[in-house]
């Protein structure tokens, strides 16, 4: 608050200096991206980068020069650039609590407490004896406690911002040793402010009555915040975003509550990061946020602030043997509690060494609450003095230019290691499932949002749901308008016109979702030509590591039940992606009205049937109908058809009336049959028995007669679950290739799809992952 009162005097320097901080600012900016430029094709993100232009442009290189030292270091300078940070750290944090994923930090916030708290703990250990040290060396005579405190932050605090960016620069914030890290990194570092702030609120009275006022206004903040959501998106419900205006009133509130907190003498980062955290995500003002403050975050503000970081430090200060031994005795006793602590509490987790030793590295990085710490005088008009604040601030920023290149090479060879599951085969039933649904208008919605629904019914088997909008990049640009005849909420961006009304009726049909269901789905627009859409968006899938792809169907049904071609170009494209796709791919069939509806806060149960014939697409199926039986509004059967000749192997034999196992007779068929016997029995055993689906066997000598068991139950359900593959020279489909129309969907999935079946249920086939390793049993067992 002390710097925005200063910033109103008259300037007594040379140059002006906001005009000296503005020029600061775009040299850093451009120093990063040439630095960026150079970095980048040896694996570094761009916080070191960043950081290394801080530097560059700061007193250790270009500003010891005396006319640039002239310019750029001023008497009152100093208040603007921490006037600036403020305003940075304000906006990142509050982004970043906006952009947190809170189901996962629920469901993982035990172990991500132990990573986080394993190096603080022997940080804390550690710190008392160079506590002792350093107020030998430094003659610390007063407020010894805030100078323990000082002391003990640098070393076990993380700096969430620059964690965050370099996580996301290496692509590994969709890994879960990626998330470990993130989280663990803001539990740490929002634990080391709560530690600090509470310590100092009892200090005197006067600052425990300001730490309540604190802890009331953003309460008071957060519970406004929900209101204006809930105003604004009813408020524009026929626009793509609120209006800037409105944008603007919930940064000034957030400003106000940051500049009353500051005022009071605590730092604001928390109170900003809760109200990102507890923001209302469905809606537009969230969709609006997100897309004014990431593009801003992560292409200025980050940059400037981590420059800033790096234009502090002074190389000179490095100036004797003693203050160079104390620095390296202090980088190495945080990086050493920080390694072993990390190290317990993987061993304790069973995180494998090598994940725990990135996770040390990442979690060692400074730069954020250190530094606030470190600028922030132990008493009003007290401040540290200058050997203390230039020693501790070279251990901040020589701990992340050494170790932030390291860990950033090891996360970069982690990556083109890392394999994830492509296959529900092989996901274990409790794990999260990360799924990509794909839609070009907006009648594909519906049915997308009803497998994300019916995949998200239990809480035991957490999904991730990302929804992806596939627009044919248009030859010429609509507008010609410039920025300043835009109206309000308007977006210069040529990608913000590419969709048209579809955009908003998406966006309309994914809230509404979103309010009914609390599922939260990610999405995105993916604006490219046709002709490589399938390349751009496979490359997406492998980013997200997502587990299944869902297509839409290029033909959609009719009022009269006929199937109607929508659109060629999706049919192609799917054959490509079916083709080329890095995971598991599912084309959904949807017959609207007639066929799955959403089963949260359906009034009905929805009836659900898997076909099993057996492969690797049939196995993928069922694992799919293992994920969906877990809703409670779900009803599911499988059906197994099997050759006549076979009869007589039956494994069933009235064993559901039975409690003991099922035995299973392996069939010497061959490895495929032993693998689906297996992979059945397992099922039947975890589910069937257990009453959460129903088994049916169906004995059928060849396709006719298929056919003819298929019609049957065509009225019976209301989606129908099938691999593509099936069995190419099996029995059970023979001469069924003859009207064969769409071989995308494969023999059943085209019999089901075509217009002669004439069935009322929607249809998803599921083609397994052609990518994968070959089936050696692996993926069987669930647990």
């Amino acid at each position: 608050m002390e710097a925005t009162e200063q910033l109103m005097c008259r300037p007594v320097d040379a140059f002006n200096p906001l005009i000296t901080t503005s020029f600061q600012v775009s040299c850093i900016l451009v120093i990063s991206h040439i630095f960026h430029l150079l970095l980048k094709p040896i694996g570094q993100p761009g916080p070191v980068a960043q950081l290394l232009a801080g530097v560059v442009v700061g007193p250790s290189f270009l500003s010891r020069i005396d006319r640039v030292e002239e310019f750029f270091i001023q008497a009152s300078s100093a208040k603007y650039y921490q006037f600036f940070s403020f305003i940075c750290r304000m906006l990142f944090m509050f982004s970043i609590g906006l952009e947190a994923d809170m189901p996962y930090l629920k469901r993982n916030f035990r172990v991500v407490s132990i990573i986080a708290g394993g190096g603080s703990i022997l940080a804390c250990i550690f710190g008392g004896p160079l506590f002792w040290l350093l107020t030998k060396v430094f003659r610390v005579t007063t407020e010894r406690f805030s100078f323990y405190l000082l002391i003990l932050t640098v070393l076990a605090n993380s700096a969430s911002p620059i964690v965050f960016r370099l996580v996301a620069e290496t692509k590994s914030d969709t890994a879960d040793l990626g998330r470990l890290a993130i989280y663990s990194s803001l539990v740490n570092e929002m634990s080391c402010v709560v530690v600090v702030c509470t310590l100092k609120a009892f200090t005197s009275f006067s600052k425990f009555g300001g730490a309540i006022l604190i802890a009331l206004f953003t309460l008071v903040l957060i519970i406004v915040n929900k209101y204006l959501s809930y105003f604004f998106n009813r408020r524009n419900r026929n626009n793509r975003f609120v209006t800037n205006s409105e944008v603007f009133v919930i940064i000034f509130l957030l400003a106000c509550l940051s500049l009353f907190v500051e005022w009071i003498g605590y730092t604001a980062i928390t109170c900003c990061f809760l109200v990102g955290l507890m923001f209302p995500r469905e809606g537009k003002t969230a969709r609006t946020l997100l897309h004014k403050l990431t593009y801003a975050v992560n292409t200025f503000i980050l940059p400037v602030y981590f420059g800033y970081t790096g234009f502090q430090f002074d190389l000179s200060t490095l100036n004797n043997k003693l203050v160079i031994a104390l620095t390296v005795l202090m980088i190495l006793v945080g990086a050493g509690t920080r390694i072993a602590g990390t190290f317990a509490a993987c061993h304790y987790l069973k995180i494998p060494w090598n994940e725990a030793l990135i996770l040390a590295f990442l979690l060692n990085l400074k730069g954020n609450y250190d530094l606030i710490l470190i600028s922030t005088p132990p008493q009003p008009k007290m401040v540290w003095a200058t050997d203390i604040h230039n020693f501790l601030l070279t251990v901040v920023v020589l701990d992340t230019l050494i170790i932030g290149p390291g860990v950033a090479i090891l996360l970069n060879r982690e990556e083109s290691c890392a394999q994830y599951p492509t296959t529900l085969e092989i996901l274990n039933p409790e794990s999260e499932l990360r799924m990509l649904a794909c839609v070009y208008v907006p009648r594909h919605v519906s049915g997308h949002v009803s497998l994300i629904s019916a995949l998200g019914g239990s809480p035991n088997a957490p999904i991730k749901p990302y929804l992806v909008h596939l627009v044919e990049l248009p030859k010429k640009r609509k507008s010609k308008l410039m920025y300043h005849q835009l109206e309000d909420g308007d977006q210069f961006s040529d990608e913000e016109e590419y969709g048209g009304n579809d955009v908003l009726e998406i966006n309309d049909a994914v809230d509404s979702f979103t309010v009914e269901t609390k599922i939260l789905t990610h999405q995105s627009k993916l604006v490219s030509s046709f002709l490589t859409i399938n390349e751009d968006l496979c490359n997406g899938a492998e980013d997200l590591r997502v587990s299944i792809i869902f297509l839409p169907f290029h033909k959609h049904q009719r009022i009269d039940g006929i199937m109607e071609n929508s659109m060629e170009e999706i049919r192609t494209i799917n054959q490509k992606v079916i083709r080329h796709a890095p995971c598991s791919v599912g084309i959904f069939v949807d017959r609207g009205q007639t066929g799955f509806q959403q089963p949260h806060g359906s009034p009905s149960m929805q009836n659900i049937v898997t076909l099993f014939f057996g492969g690797p697409d049939d196995r993928e199926a069922l694992a799919c109908s293992k994920r969906i039986s877990m809703h409670n509004q779900v009803s599911l059967t499988v059906i197994r058809f099997i050759p006549t000749s076979s009869r007589h192997s039956s494994w069933i034999n009235d064993a559901s009336h039975k409690d003991e196992e099922v035995i299973m007779a392996i069939s010497n068929v061959g490895t495929e049959n032993e693998i689906d016997n297996a992979f059945v029995e397992t099922f039947y055993n975890r589910y069937v028995a257990q009453g959460k689906a129903g088994f049916v066997e169906k004995y059928v000598s060849d396709g006719v007669e298929t056919v003819a068991a298929l019609r049957e139950i065509a009225d019976m359900y209301s989606l129908f679950i099938v691999g593509k593959g099936g069995r190419g020279n099996s029995p059970l489909t023979t001469g069924m290739s003859d009207w064969e129309e769409c071989p995308e969907l494969g023999l059943v999935g085209d019999l089901l799809a075509s217009s002669e079946m004439n069935i009322g249920g929607s249809i998803l086939v599921i083609q397994r992952d052609r990518h994968s390793e070959p089936e050696r049993g692996g993926g069987l067992l669930d647990d």
